[in-house]
This record gives C-alpha cells, structure tokens and sequence, in this order.
C-alpha cells in the first residue's frame, strides 16, 4: 500500500473512516470491507481527502484505461498492471462513493490536501498551462490551468532537445551511429565553405553542445532559419571554441543530429521517433516544423502532450524500461545524466540533453524549453514532473525559478525524507 511518499495502513486512521459514517448501517459493512481489501491488495491506497473522492475514483479508472480524463489532483498512486489497476479502481469506486454522501464536514476537515497550497499558487502563474506529478509511475496531481489538456499536444520547444537525445541514444544501441565519438562528417557532407576542423567534431559533442561553432541561437537565431540550407550553415560556422570544451547553446547542434538520423537511416526524424519511441512508450508524437530540405527541425517545436512527456521521463527514471521492454540502454542514461558542460546562463551542469540540478535537497534532472516546458527526473523521490507553458514571446528567464519554487515549496515538503543529495554531498557528474 503506497501514498505520497510512504505507507499508509487505512485501519490506523478511525477518522477517516467510521466516525464519518452512522452507525448499524450497511456502510459499516463496506468500510470493513476496505480494511480487508487493504490487507489483500498491497498498494490499496483511500483517498486522501475525502472531500474529492469522485474526482479520485474517476482518476482511477482513468488510470486503468476507462473513461477519459478530465484533469486535477489525483489523490491515489497505483502499482503498474491493467487488471490489478481496475480491479482496484473498480472496488474503491464501490466503497467510497457512498463515503461522499455521509461524510461529516469535521472528517473532512481533517483530511489534508496531498500538496496543500499547489493549486492556488500553480493557477498564479499566468504562464503556465498544465502540471502532472507522477510518483512511481502513477500520477497523483494531473491539472491544465489553461491552454492545451494533459492529454493534447503542446510547443514543448527546446525541451524537444531532450526527446532528440533519446533517439540519438537507440540509434547508437541499435548500431546505426558508431558511438557518441563518431565525427559528424562521417555522416554528413561538409560544404566547401566549412572549417577543416568541422572533422574534429564529434555526436557527443553536438549532443553536449561543446562543438565548438559559433551559435545558431540567440542572436544568430533569425538569420539561421532565413538560411537557405540550415544544415549548411551550422556546419559553416566560424569556431569560437575547442571542440569539447565550452558549452555553447546551439539548436543548430541538434539539427545536425536529425539531419544525421535522416542520413544514416533513409527516414524522416519524425518517422524514426515514432517507430523507436512512440511505438514503444504507446505515446503520440505529431509532426513538427521542418526546414528547406525536408529535415525535421533538431532541437525545437516538437509537438508532445504533458502525459507523452511524463512517459519519456519515466522511461529515464526507470533505466531505459518500459513495462519489461529494454527500450533505451541504461548506459546511454548514465551518459546523458553525465556532466559534461555548464551553462552560462544557470550554472546547472548539462549532459546529453539534460541539465543536472538540485532542488529541495535533491538532485533533479530536467530538460527544458522556451517559456517554460519543462521536464524532472527526481530519482530518490520516485518522482516526475512535466511543466507546460506559453510558448510565446516574451518569456522572462526568471520564471523557471519560478517553477522550480514551485517544486521546492509545494511538493518535495510532502515527501518525508531528509535530503537525498546537495551541491556539497552529490556526486559531482550526477
């Protein structure tokens, strides 16, 4: 029996359960049945708040794949299993609806909200769209404040660098790039106008961004996508570093990496990405932007829901498994969670697509994108967050601290645990 974060026996709460129902009634019998099936089933979890047990059995049955969802907390966290998720979902809605009707205003004043204040302080931020918290696996907070539903796709923006780097990954798993030290010349054709020294630069480098080419973003941006040949041009750029030395952010880095899945395979990123990791993780991934020559865009404006998103966190979070399915290698998480450069910006440690942080205590990893999009791994917490915005300028960068305050203040005080990790104790590269 799990909820956030611990074990919770329903039998030790009286409160919760028969001072809330009259006496020498046919409830009684049912509450005696939820302390049996509580015994019998391991994970059995009653709400956590009384007050919202319908929208906790509609999440339920949700989760076991009836109905559809309608969004906002979730108060029960389920093992993984179809059947033992309805069969829970089914029993608990029997039990507990009637609980809605004879619950006494005092029981339900003493039930406590999972995240108490989340709500009303997520609903202030008047960027943000929607919020999914998932605890092993489940979720247990689901809401869309506005914009696009859980379940709809959303700009994820740079964060689309981190689904980038995945497929990157299974390439190299599945031998069509060498490794992360093969030179991107190997794949791609170097243009005339390029360095000598575009030779030198590696995949891991592009995936790093350590290239060493001066930057197709920020300033640069407009005049790179106005280009003829994005690919071209990424490749002509003037070196401004060592390559493997400095990070310099650099979307054009990751559009090497779509044009070379697409050289290296005959197939669209689009394609590949559905095939490798929708197909697997059973997620919907919709086209996206595409540049002069037909390549799909490396690094921006893909197009995932916030519950595609928390499947490829989890997917991380769980060393490369989906239900029993080896779909990514456990190395190439280990490398990708591996420092390897810094950002000027932050001063967060940056890996293969991921940045590498602490939160509360925790180390946290997280991949982001314009306006905050934005995807955590908290391994100690069993826990994933995703994060979805407005996409649209302007976008102040202090609203990722913003919602890492969120985090901070609002969920990992709801774990009772000392801190796992901090900037002094943790593992340097992870």
């Amino acid at each position: 029996m799990l909820l956030i974060p611990g074990r919770f026996d329903v039998s030790s709460r009286p409160d919760m359960m028969t001072s809330a129902i009259p006496p020498e009634s046919f409830i009684d019998l049912l509450l005696d049945a939820v302390c049996v099936v509580g015994r019998l089933i391991p994970d059995f979890v009653y709400p956590a708040d009384t007050g919202k047990t319908q929208l906790a059995i509609t999440e339920t049955l949700q989760g076991a794949g009836v109905g559809s969802h309608e969004g906002g907390a979730m108060y029960l966290v389920k093992k993984r299993g179809k059947l033992s998720r309805l069969l829970r979902g089914l029993t608990l809605a029997l039990l507990v609806t009637p609980l809605t009707v004879f619950t006494s205003p005092a029981a339900a004043e003493k039930s406590a909200p999972l995240f108490p204040g989340l709500v009303e302080q997520a609903a202030g931020l008047e960027r943000l769209h929607s919020l999914v918290i998932a605890v092993e696996g489940e979720p247990v907070f689901s809401r869309a404040f506005r914009g696009p539903g859980t379940d709809e796709p959303a700009n994820i923006k740079s964060l689309s660098k981190t689904v980038l780097s995945a497929v990157v990954g299974i390439a190299i798993d599945r031998g069509v790039f060498a490794s992360v030290d093969q030179p991107i010349a190997d794949i791609l054709a170097v243009p005339a106008s390029a360095s000598d020294r575009v030779d030198e630069v590696t995949i891991g480098h592009l995936l790093s961004m350590q290239a060493g080419l001066q930057r197709t973003s920020g300033r640069y941006y407009g005049e790179w996508v106005n280009s003829r040949n994005w690919v071209d041009y990424a490749l002509s750029r003037p070196f401004v570093a060592e390559p493997g030395a400095e990070m310099l952010y650099s979307t054009g880095s990751y559009h090497l990496l779509s044009a070379a899945l697409t050289a290296s395979t005959g197939r669209s990123t689009l394609d590949i990405t559905r095939d490798w990791l929708g197909d697997p993780l059973g997620i919907q991934i919709y086209p996206w932007l595409r540049d002069p020559q037909g390549i799909y865009f490396g690094g921006n404006d893909m197009r995932l829901s916030p519950m595609a998103l928390l499947e490829i966190g989890e997917l991380y979070r769980n060393d490369g498994v989906h239900e029993g399915e080896q779909i990514l290698s456990e190395e190439w998480i280990d490398q990708s969670w591996t420092q390897r450069g810094t950002s000027r910006y932050t001063d967060d440690r940056y890996g293969y697509g991921w940045f590498v942080t602490d939160l509360g205590g925790h180390r946290a990893y997280y991949g982001r994108g314009y306006g905050g999009q934005m995807l955590y791994v908290f391994p100690d917490l069993a826990m994933t967050v995703v994060m979805t915005s407005d996409p649209k300028p302007p976008a102040s960068p202090s609203f990722m601290q913003k919602q890492n305050a969120l985090l901070e203040q609002f969920v990992i005080p709801a774990f009772p645990l000392a801190p796992a990790s901090s900037p002094q104790s943790s593992q340097a590269q992870r």
